[in-house]
């Protein structure tokens, strides 16, 4: 033959390469091939086949009869006796483990129960366990006494787990475990410890999803552990040599509800480590299943070369298949997968371990991990298998092997975008198209987990983050002028990827709602994806009772699932046909015009509420429990299935911002979807083969703000059939019925899955899953925001210090501060990445606006309102804060509110006093809500311009001041006064509200009742927090040390006695007639408390300690010293004083009497006027009250002065008659009791009946007070609000 005569020059197995040429000579069924010489000469066929088998060279001789699929399985069963080989070879090296019958299949290594102390259940097999108690460990059924050996644990959640070996004498209990002896060696990445006895510093700390290799080298007496394949060096070294028989076993500790995947060999590993073997033999099929897998990729080289389309081509691009193959293809092809398929065996755990290890890696190498995709060889090698009889559970394992990569891939900025899990969503993207694989993956009992798997994202520890992120960059850094772009090239490579990976999850999800079942009866489409939502949302709600926290737990599910409901409801279905699968109360989804941003006629169905759906059944209602609501028989399902409403009805008509006005919603203006344009091509599916699959996300933004500004929305579903009258699909946890087909949509009369039910559980997934991220995300920007702080205090100082010492303590101290800074700002740029995406917040936006509506309208009904989940109220409320502190933030504050949410106002100013709600939590969010919002002028002006803020706020918030709720109150109450106290400055009467000042003036006048309880709860309230001062400073003086939390303590404490005190100075000046006039008793409370304060602020004996105590972090001194506290007392004073000027025709109250009745001493006046007021007065009219000041001062020494002349003169005998009060001992006992008869003061009295109706002396119930000696008798009759 022709090759024959050519001269080969070290050719070796597999280095002959096909070579194409434009003009082939000789024998077209020849190859021309090249070696690594360069050498170049015409060969056969028997060639290429050597190639394909990773032959050597000339082996396959040239025959006479046909190559037909029996020629190729003798070909391949002749290498049979080679891995047969390498299989003893691996016996020979198992020496030194023995493995005890558990009554599990044989040389199975599983958990002995024998050996378990606790409740280790398996909650899928092999080996998923979970804690069932608070504390439970357990010993495998496997002992080591010599060698290397390994194991590796994956984590479902990140909590406390103790993981490692033990021998069989080592104890457990209900609270040692592994680790805990000195026989048993652990490593803890929650507590980040190695345990042996002690813990000690040890690794890094986990996160869900991590692979924990856990290796023991009984050679060298070592124990240590690994990381996502990266050592986290020795933990152990030696350790207590042991004899056969008696060794090492794998152990485990697992704390209430932790859950980790055990895999002893049964897998391959994810991080195998050379020379350490599985605890577990591997099948002996596996080296020559591996390599028929690796000739069936050869053979598709082959193959592709000449297309270039295909991945091989990018590879290989100048070397093209000459020799044609296409009529071979068909026999090498099923010789190899007959050849594959006799070799495993289902019994030895063959199906498993080839379908976790060598199968997925065969099948991206044909796929390829990133795009252009090679969907026509990978469709090729599916026809092929599927011909197969035993392909089916083989393809199954693959699906769920799938699945539990996208739970362990870490994103590697090298690789973005196509990082993370992306190339395994991509692959099973690809393989679900198919209908038989759909039904088989379906049919799988491993359906809803493995569909977990799948929507699961891995989340960073702090440092995978400083791989993720090298460089940072924050404002204000005097870092590399370099690391800003680099920070920012960064953030959009791994946006990309987020990008990417959050498509697949849409297009999974996309694929299984379209997924149509034939069952007994009928599903609809959508079915399987509610069902599978409503299982989950049980099996999470089941979670919580555990004592795993959710930052423990894996949510990044809840969050997926979130993202793509979002996504569908927000900016439409991107699949083509499925927007006809999924409806809004009748609404066509042709358009593709997202379900949250149409406008006109809303509808809700509130069957919802009662029909006892998963994520609504054990939810908590606005009026109580499920089961309360449903005795107390409030509502009758029968009367109201649905709630209509026009958008931006429950808005003034003058400022209503909606889908279908002229003025858009913050969400759908044009400017904004400008603003927030995404990469086409990041965004949307480019791959051949699937055009249309996937709309960009740009092009459903200007969707929607066409249809918005054309007005076309709220036209398009007027009058249109509601949804709701159709039959109700059975909501209740179960699974679908095996099909025996798949129903086409034609066949389908059933009512779909409607767009309210997707936002109902949208909700529920946001209150599982979301808030808790964005709560994390705010910690941190808080945090990095006073690492900043402390970093530029601690610059400042060291360039002001000369001492070297104290420059170099210094100088340790910014290193740490530089080092949380650093971790912060890379937790907030993933978070960034993961959260903040644009149409994200558009969605958010819209979501809020829907929502809000919602419950406003429901309001209305007494009976409905009840019912509604709390959780709609926290979804609500905690995406709409989430949404204003974004970072980016959406939109600027001014439009915020004003462009869409301002019926966000009316509802938590309607209702975070509302008496149908019983959870005083859920008031407080409310409360808080408004508390954070009147902060910001542009939020301020949006309560000045509605008319339910303005009719129910101030008495509102006066009824709303008590235990639980005054400090909220307190902020919101100080904000709205903010500038019109003594020490207001320049700029603080701008953002103050004169509006809200008057209304509220005008609620207390106009209510003696109401302004008298909110004034006694405000003296109680300033007095309590004083004393707790106090206290707090008397304790660090005589510790003589500040410590942490007491400082925090006195300093927050301080703060809000701050704020009371300003506000006690608002009501002095604005309603003064309350202390001036009737009794005297509100006036005796404020001096009482005005000189306690006085006698614990000035006369502190070591002003440097309590200006200390008082300093939080980050706070200059300035902004912390005495004054702050000194000023609103002198601004009451003098408020005082000015109102006796101006009601000098009236009869008032002594005020400086009062205070000389309380023994004050004038010189504590003299010390006020003494300070330096220069940081907190501003202008004219803070010095003309210094000076009333100085005049009061005056007036009560001179006072103090003649009551003491007069003292002098009066006999001793005299005061032996006076009957004074034994509970002030200033005035005399003027008031009884009864029925008891004792006597008191009427201050004292009736103060004290303003918080108890019980005698103090006996505890008698009081039925009423007899004065003895009125002091005016015209006070019986008025009250100061008569003058």
């Amino acid at each position: 033959m022709a090759e024959d005569s050519v001269r080969h020059i070290g050719i070796s197995s597999g280095l002959a390469v096909l070579l194409s040429d434009d003009k082939p000579k000789g024998n077209p069924q020849k190859s021309r091939l090249i070696s690594y010489c360069d050498s170049i000469g015409d060969h056969s066929v028997e060639r290429t086949l050597e190639h394909i088998f990773d032959l050597p060279h000339k082996s396959v001789r040239p025959s006479g009869s046909l190559i037909d699929v029996d020629f190729i399985r003798s070909i391949l069963k002749k290498q049979l006796p080679r891995f047969q080989q390498e299989n003893d070879s691996d016996c020979y090296k198992r020496d030194g483990l023995s493995i005890l019958d558990c009554g599990s299949a044989p040389n199975a290594v599983v958990i002995d129960n024998a050996s378990t102390r606790g409740d280790i259940k398996t909650i899928r097999k092999p080996l998923l366990v979970e804690s069932q108690t608070v504390f439970s460990s357990a010993r495998a059924n496997a002992c080591a006494w010599k060698g290397k050996w390994m194991y590796e644990v994956t984590l479902e959640t990140s909590g406390i787990q103790q993981l490692g070996w033990a021998t069989v004498s080592c104890p457990f209990t209900d609270r040692k475990g592994v680790g805990d002896s000195e026989d048993s060696y652990a490593f803890d990445g929650k507590r980040v410890s190695k345990w042996n006895k002690d813990p000690m510093p040890y690794g890094q700390s986990w996160v869900v999803g991590d692979v924990i290799g856990c290796c023991i080298d009984l050679d060298s007496d070592v124990v240590s552990f690994l990381r996502n394949g990266v050592s986290l060096g020795v933990a152990f070294d030696r350790i207590q040599k042991m004899r056969p028989g008696i060794g090492y076993y794998p152990a485990i500790s697992l704390s209430d509800g932790e859950r980790c995947d055990l895999n002893f060999g049964a897998r391959p590993f994810k991080y195998p480590v050379d020379g350490f073997l599985p605890i577990q033999a591997p099948p002996i099929s596996r080296y020559y299943a591996n390599y028929l897998l690796s000739c069936l990729t050869r053979l598709l080289e082959v193959r592709c070369l000449d297309k270039p389309d295909s991945a091989y081509f990018e590879k290989l691009r100048r070397l093209r298949r000459f020799a044609p193959l296409k009529e071979l293809f068909y026999p090498i092809s099923h010789g190899i997968l007959e050849e594959f398929f006799n070799v495993i065996q289902p019994g030895e755990g063959s199906f498993e371990y080839i379908a976790w290890g060598a199968l997925p890696s065969c099948f991206l190498g044909i796929f390829g991990i990133h795009e252009p995709h090679d969907y026509a060889s990978l469709d090729q090698v599916l026809d092929i298998f599927l011909e197969f009889p035993g392909s089916d559970p083989l393809l199954q394992h693959l699906i769920v092997a799938l699945s539990c990569s996208c739970k362990v891939a870490p994103l590697v900025l090298t690789d973005c975008p196509y990082s993370g899990s992306y190339p395994y969503l991509a692959l099973v993207c690809h393989i679900l198209r198919r209908k038989t694989m759909m039904v088989l993956w379906w049919k799988s009992p491993d359906f809803e987990f493995s569909l977990e798997g799948f929507l699961s994202m891995k989340r960073p520890n702090k440092q995978d983050l400083h791989c993720l992120i090298p460089s940072v960059w924050w404002p204000g850094s005097c870092e590399d002028v370099g690391c800003e772009s680099s920070m920012m090239l960064t953030m959009t490579a791994l946006s990309g990827a987020m990008n990417k990976i959050e498509e697949m999850h849409r297009r999974l999800c996309s694929l299984v709602i379209h997924f149509v079942p034939r069952a007994t009866p009928c599903q609809p489409p959508g079915s399987v994806f509610k069902i599978f939502l409503q299982n989950f949302i049980l099996k999470v709600r089941g979670a919580e009772h555990k004592m795993t926290s959710s930052n423990v737990s894996n949510n990044s599910v809840a969050v997926s699932l979130y993202t793509v409901i979002l996504h569908f409801l927000s900016e439409g279905f991107p699949v083509e046909g499925i927007s006809g699968f999924v409806k809004g109360s009748g609404v066509n989804l042709g358009a593709n015009v997202g379900f949250l941003h149409r406008g006109g006629k809303r509808r809700f169905p509130v069957e919802l509420f009662f029909t006892g759906d998963a994520n609504c059944a054990g939810a908590r209602r606005i009026g109580g429990s499920l089961n309360h609501l449903v005795n107390s028989q409030l509502f009758n399902e029968e009367q109201i299935k649905e709630v209509q409403w026009v958008e931006g009805c429950m808005d003034d008509e003058e400022t209503t911002v909606t889908h279908s006005t002229i003025q858009k919603p913050c969400c759908c203006s044009s400017s904004d979807v400008d603003d927030i344009q995404i990469a086409e091509d990041s965004i949307g599916y480019t791959s051949r083969g699937l055009k249309g699959f996937c709309v960009p996300i740009s092009k459903r933004s200007h969707t929607v703000v066409t249809l918005c500004n054309s007005r076309s929305l709220g036209d398009e579903i007027v009058d249109k059939p509601s949804s709701s009258n159709q039959s109700e699909v059975d909501t209740g946890c179960r699974s679908l019925q095996c099909p025996e087909s798949i129903t086409t949509t034609s066949e389908l009369s059933l009512e779909v899955l409607r767009e309210e039910e997707l936002l109902d559980m949208m909700l529920f997934l946001y209150h599982l899953g979301v808030a808790p991220n964005f709560r994390q995300a705010f910690y941190y920007m808080s945090h990095q925001s006073q690492s900043i702080s402390l970093l530029d205090d601690t610059d400042k100082q060291i360039r002001e210090r000369s001492c070297i010492e104290q420059v170099k303590r210094l100088k340790e101290a910014r290193n740490v501060y530089r080092e949380e800074l650093v971790d912060c700002v890379r937790q907030c740029a993933w978070y960034r990445i993961s959260l903040f995406s644009r149409w994200k917040q558009r969605g958010m936006y819209a979501t809020c606006m829907w929502v809000v509506e919602l419950l406003l309208v429901l309001s209305n009904t007494d009976s409905v309102f009840c019912y509604v989940p709390e959780f709609y109220l926290e979804s609500l409320v905690d995406s709409f804060h989430a949404l204003r502190k974004s970072d980016p933030s959406f939109v600027s504050s001014a439009i915020f509110i004003k462009q869409g949410l301002a019926s966000f106002v009316t509802f938590v100013v309607k209702h975070f006093n509302d008496p149908r709600i019983l959870s005083a939590d859920i008031k407080d969010l409310l409360l808080h809500s408004i508390s954070s919002l009147v902060q910001c002028k542009d939020y301020l002006v949006a309560f000045e311009d509605n008319k339910e803020a303005i009719q129910r706020l101030p008495r509102a918030l006066l009824l709303a001041f008590d235990n639980r709720s005054w400090i909220p109150v307190a902020n919101i109450i100080l904000r709205l006064c903010k500038g019109s106290g003594f020490s207001y400055s320049n700029h603080a009467g701008s953002s103050s509200s004169a509006l809200f000042q008057v209304l509220l003036r005008e609620a207390c006048v106009h209510n003696e009742a109401l302004f008298s309880s909110f004034l006694n709860r405000l003296f109680n309230t300033l007095s309590w927090t004083m004393t707790e001062f106090s206290v707090s400073i008397r304790e660090m003086q005589e510790n003589y040390q500040i410590g942490d939390l007491q400082q925090r303590k006195c300093s927050v404490v301080f703060d809000l006695s701050c704020n009371l005190a300003k506000i006690l100075e608002f009501c002095t000046r604005e309603i003064p007639q309350a202390f001036l006039l009737g009794p005297d008793m509100n006036l005796r409370r404020l001096t009482e408390l005005i000189i306690f304060i006085l006698n614990h602020i000035i006369f502190t004996s070591d002003s440097e300690f309590f200006d200390m105590s008082v300093r939080r972090p980050c706070q200059y001194q300035e902004k912390t010293n005495r004054t702050i506290i000194l000023a609103p007392l002198v601004g009451i004073i003098t408020s005082l004083m000015d109102a006796s000027t101006n009601l000098e025709q009236m009869e008032l109250n002594d005020v400086v009497g009062v205070f000389v009745n309380m023994d004050c001493p004038a010189t504590v006046f003299q010390c006020l006027l003494g300070y330096n007021w220069s940081n907190v007065l501003r202008g004219d009219a803070s010095l003309t009250k210094l000076a009333k000041l100085d005049e009061f001062s005056s007036n009560l020494r001179s006072r103090t002065e003649a009551i003491k002349r007069t003292e002098s003169c009066v006999r001793t005998g005299d005061e032996e008659g006076e009957d004074f009060c034994c509970i002030c001992y200033a005035c005399n006992s003027d008031a009884m009791f009864e029925p008891c008869h004792h006597k008191s003061c009427h201050g004292c009295i009736t103060r004290h009946l303003l918080n108890g109706q019980r005698c103090f002396f006996c505890n008698a119930v009081v039925t009423s007070v007899v004065k003895l000696e009125p002091r005016n008798p015209s006070w019986e009759t008025r009250g100061w609000f008569d003058y």
